[in-house]
C-alpha cells in the first residue's frame, strides 16, 4: 500500500527578493581579496553564497496536512485537537504577527512570506492558544486542515 497524498503541502523557501540581495556577498568578498588576489576573491564570494544557499535550502520548513497530521517544521499534532483555522494577508496578517499576537502562541514565521494562518487549539489540556504559521497560499492551508478535521480518518 502507497503513501497516503498529502492534502496540503508547502516549502517555506526564501524568494528571489531574499536570494538576489544575498548575492551582494560575492563582490563583498571579493573586494576583500581582490588587493591579494582577484580570482581567489571571486571563488571564495561564490562559495560563501553557495554554503548560504545551502543553509537556507537546509533549514526551509515545510508545512504540511497529511495521515489526519498536520506538520509546521519540527512540529506536528493531530488534527482532532484543532480547532478553527483562518487565513490572514496584508494588514490583517501583520497584526496577527504583531498587536494581536499571544504569547503563548506557537509559531512557525518566516518573514519573507506575508500570509500567516492562526489555527485554534482545541486540546484543554495544552496551554498554548493557537499556532500561528505562515503560507503563502493561507486559504488552501485553513481549507486542508478543515477537510482533514471532516474526513472520517483525521
Amino acid at each position: 500500500m502507497g503513501a497516503v497524498a498529502p492534502l496540503y503541502r508547502e516549502r517555506l523557501a526564501p524568494g528571489l527578493g531574499v536570494l538576489l540581495p544575498c548575492a551582494l556577498i560575492i563582490p563583498a568578498v571579493a573586494l576583500v581579496f581582490v588587493p591579494i588576489n582577484a580570482i581567489v576573491g571571486i571563488a571564495l564570494g561564490v562559495a560563501i553564497y553557495l554554503a548560504v544557499l545551502g543553509v537556507f535550502a537546509a533549514t526551509t520548513p515545510t508545512v504540511e496536512v497529511s495521515g489526519g497530521v498536520l506538520r509546521a517544521g519540527r512540529a506536528s499534532i493531530p488534527v482532532a485537537l484543532l480547532g478553527a483555522a483562518h487565513a490572514y494577508d496584508g494588514d490583517e496578517a501583520r497584526a496577527e504577527r504583531g498587536t494581536r499576537l499571544d504569547a503563548r502562541a506557537w509559531l512557525l514565521l518566516r518573514g519573507w512570506v506575508r500570509g500567516v494562518v492562526r489555527i485554534e487549539l482545541d486540546d484543554p489540556a495544552d496551554p498554548t492558544p493557537y499556532w500561528l504559521v505562515s503560507s503563502r497560499r493561507g486559504a488552501e492551508l485553513a481549507a486542508a486542515v478543515e477537510a482533514a478535521k471532516a474526513s472520517p480518518t483525521g
